[in-house]
């Protein structure tokens, strides 16, 4: 033993070594292939953000928390938290002093890659040393957080509800025997390091299973050899694997946060940032129960952890399906704890699709929007839905001119179209024209704000339409305003009222809290059993192209009963296809936001 580690070198290292050369090699050539593949102006504003300050210090704190401590999981659930940033944040540190204790005790091996890695075989440490005692006792407790992590991680399999997730993703066979390998390798370190911990030192994990081994094994130095011989080749196939399986996400998502933070965008549907998003799934499951269409048992496979399979296989016979069926509530975004953009993954497939002809709109005749008056000129937007919900446009109004706002409406005579529900079905072009019509009616209007009903169309107006010194303002935050100036007034009642987040008025754009405090002034705000970021869709959404009428029926329950845990008086929404798609189904009066302020003006 100390022949070898005088040389600084064994031939058990090489299962280790070979795997980390192939997965850095592996890595580095599909970090370039990502690079070459986004834009001219995407890699510009990429490099540019490498050196600033601001954005690299964010880097630094993102790969930090959600790398290695996982901090969005531990807000989801405290011990999904936990038996993620032990293993994660274990096998860092490990690493870390590992490195550490070379440069100290060993600086002329630092330049070699094993050596950190296999310290405790090669180099004998005097246990008396203090630095020495230190360090052994810092590595023995990571590496018993992380053996903690991987029993929790065996239980999840089986009783994934212990840790707040009703369904996991299903292993391909690949990712089981990665699995295995990673389950494997921490085992064997500590059998391994137990077993010479006589002669490199340990603390308390490892100087106990050693004495436990010199007990109960003769010539326990015989085993020696073999264990560190596992442990290698543990690592070797693990990092074999590693990019063909689930675990691609750990050097991905290095990759995807600074890219994510320096602003870049899904431009294609399976090439650059895109790729990097599908690569940095790590496959939890998390979407899974996230996914509002997962409480039927058929749909659990329509997630996007099962999208991001099929892209990966570059041929998969189901991304259209997937694609087509997803209601685009982004719940599933929201929630991931990478932050990989499963509705926007999904409209990026269909924007490939072969439609045919694009409609164009040459001879169709937009009305007129020109403001006269002075001071605040407000245009009101209702959008396509409010055809089939006129009250909000009849509540809004009122109002409006209960508080003296100077306004006119944009499509009162109807026959436009925001824009949003092309966008979403992947067509783009048809879009652009859309919102190329309705900003120039807009802009020669002479108003200086956008009032609209409809978190549909609100959410495009912000991303896409680029209105410059009109501000757009979605009628819940407006009528917030209105009662916060003293412009209305209302009064309250012995109500309770229940409010829903409208999927594209809350994940979409962040409005949560001035619905909130309108209801707060009417009377007694309860909250649903999951809100905020974690609302359920209501089932009606224009964003599937093919989940059909009874498919959407056992969601729009699950929404409703969800809202009704607390045995509201009054669902309020603030969308229009909301307010139509509960009050079919609901014994509970349904009310747009604008309703409950215009019956108490």
């Amino acid at each position: 033993m100390r022949e070898i580690t005088a040389l600084g070198y064994s031939h058990f290292i090489l299962p280790f070594m070979a795997g980390m050369t192939f997965v850095l090699g592996y890595c580095i050539i599909s970090m370039v292939k990502v690079f070459i593949e986004i834009t001219p102006a995407d890699r510009r504003k990429f490099l540019l953000s490498l050196v600033n300050p601001r954005i690299m210090l964010k880097n630094i704190r993102d790969i930090f928390a959600d790398c290695l401590l996982h901090v969005k999981l531990w807000k989801r659930n405290k011990l999904l938290g936990f038996m993620h940033s032990s293993i994660a944040f274990g096998w860092f540190m490990i690493i870390l002093i590992g490195h550490i204790e070379v440069f100290i005790y060993t600086p002329d091996r630092v330049n070699r890659m094993w050596y950190p890695i296999f310290f405790r075989y090669f180099v004998a440490v005097a246990d008396e040393t203090m630095r020495g005692s230190l360090f052994f006792f810092l590595m023995d407790f990571f590496l018993l957080m992380i053996l903690i992590g991987i029993i929790l991680a065996m239980v999840k399999r089986v009783r994934s509800l212990m840790f707040g997730m009703r369904r996991t993703t299903r292993n391909t066979l690949l990712d089981t025997i990665a699995m295995l390998a990673l389950w494997a390798i921490f085992p064997l370190r500590l059998l391994a390091e137990g077993f010479t911990a006589d002669i490199s030192g340990g603390s308390f994990l490892t100087k106990s299973l050693n004495s436990v081994l010199h007990n109960f094994i003769s010539n326990a130095e015989i085993n020696a050899d073999p264990t560190w011989w596992a442990y290698s080749i543990a690592l070797g196939v693990f990092m074999f694997l590693l990019p063909f399986t689930r675990y691609m996400h750990i050097p991905a998502e290095i990759m995807l946060i600074p890219m994510r933070n320096a602003g870049l965008k899904i431009r294609h549907a399976r090439k650059g940032f895109s790729r990097l998003q599908v690569y940095s799934c790590p496959s939890c499951g998390v979407c899974i129960d996230a996914c509002p269409m997962s409480v039927t048992k058929a749909h659990t496979k329509d997630a996007t952890v099962y999208l991001n399979r099929q892209i990966k296989r570059r041929n998969g016979k189901r991304i259209e399906e997937i694609s087509d069926k997803c209601l685009l509530c982004g719940k599933c975004s929201a929630l991931c704890p990478v932050g990989v953009q499963g509705d926007k993954l999904r409209i990026a497939q269909r924007s490939v699709r072969k439609y045919g002809l694009e409609p164009h709109y040459d001879n169709i005749q937009l009305p007129s929007a020109a403001m006269s008056g002075e001071g605040e000129k407000v245009l009101y937007f209702a959008g396509c839905m409010s055809s089939v919900t006129p009250s909000i446009g009849k509540s809004l109004t009122a109002i409006l001119e209960k508080a003296g706002v100077n306004y006119e409406q944009m499509d009162k005579d109807g026959g436009l179209c925001c824009g949003r529900p092309m966008w979403t079905a992947g067509r783009f072009n048809a879009a652009r024209e859309m919102i190329a019509r309705n900003k120039d009616i807009i802009e020669k209007s002479g108003a200086d704000t956008l009032l609209v009903s409809c978190p549909i169309c609100y959410r495009i107006f912000v991303e896409r339409y680029r209105l410059e010194n009109i501000r757009v303002v979605h009628h819940t935050v407006f009528i917030e305003e209105l009662l916060r100036q003293g412009r209305i007034s209302i009064g309250a009642d012995k109500k309770k009222y229940v409010f829903h987040d409208p999927c594209e008025l809350g994940r979409g754009t962040g409005i949560y809290e001035q619905p909130r405090q309108v209801l707060r002034i009417a009377g007694e705000l309860v909250e649903a059993r999951k809100s905020g970021q974690q609302s359920i869709c209501c089932g009606g959404s224009l964003g599937s192209l093919s989940l059909d009428f009874n498919r959407r029926k056992p969601i729009i329950n699950s929404s409703i009963e969800n809202l009704t845990a607390m045995s509201p008086d009054t669902i309020v929404t603030a969308c229009p296809l909301c307010l139509n798609t509960f009050s079919r189904y609901s014994t509970t009066p349904v009310k747009d936001i604008a309703q409950v302020v215009a019956d108490k003006l």
